[in-house]
């Protein structure tokens, strides 16, 4: 129904938000060898890494026009969520409620947070999945799609080159946003056996 009003009556944005911590930045100790024709599909990798550290995905995907909000940190306490909280502040007009579907992490519900959403009072409303229950979370989607995209089996040379390469890949998913659909119906009834 959010996606049929025009964009200047909407009076709530409905986000679907999480964090993915401990993304790591491996580098390599020798450089890939090309694949060999004949013997090899693909290139040769040794198996030894350095690792270089981990960088947090917070993403927010907004479930009416399917942008991804998103910021990559260090950490994932509760100033990295304000800030993030205060980035969608910024982004979305004044007076419009800002509904965010998130999970129970303590950032979430701390002491620092609640001092923050008290501050801005009718902007903000945190809808909590049940415990348990992160899969009932759009943005989960989009975290398994940046890892099958964009993380799995890379190497780099540092933790910015990884954060890049996160920005630039979300930077091109907003170039041409997917929107979540849901559907609701009956399962389809199984047909009779032939008697």
């Amino acid at each position: 129904m959010l996606r049929q009003m025009p964009e200047a009556e909407r009076s709530v944005a409905v986000l679907s938000y999480d964090e993915k911590p401990g993304i790591q930045a491996i580098a390599t100790t020798a450089p890939d060898l090309p694949p060999k024709a004949g013997k090899y599909a693909t290139v040769q990798r040794d198996h030894e890494y350095k690792r270089l550290g981990t960088v947090t995905l917070s993403a927010a995907v907004d479930l009416v026009s399917g942008f991804v909000h998103h910021v990559v940190t260090e950490r994932h306490r509760s100033r990295e969520f304000i800030a993030f909280l205060e980035r969608l502040d910024a982004y979305y007009p004044a007076g419009m409620l800002i509904c965010l579907l998130l999970d129970n992490h303590s950032a979430h519900c701390s002491r620092e947070t609640k001092r923050f959403l008290a501050s801005k009072p009718g902007r903000f409303e945190l809808v909590f999945t049940p415990t348990h229950a992160s899969w009932l979370n759009y943005v989960e989607t989009f975290f398994s799609k940046v890892a099958r995209s964009v993380l799995r089996r890379i190497r780099v040379a540092s933790k910015a080159e990884l954060t890049d390469r996160i920005r630039r890949y979300i930077e091109m998913c907003n170039a041409a946003p997917a929107l979540p659909r849901w559907r609701y119906g009956k399962a389809a009834e199984p047909q009779a056996l032939a008697a």
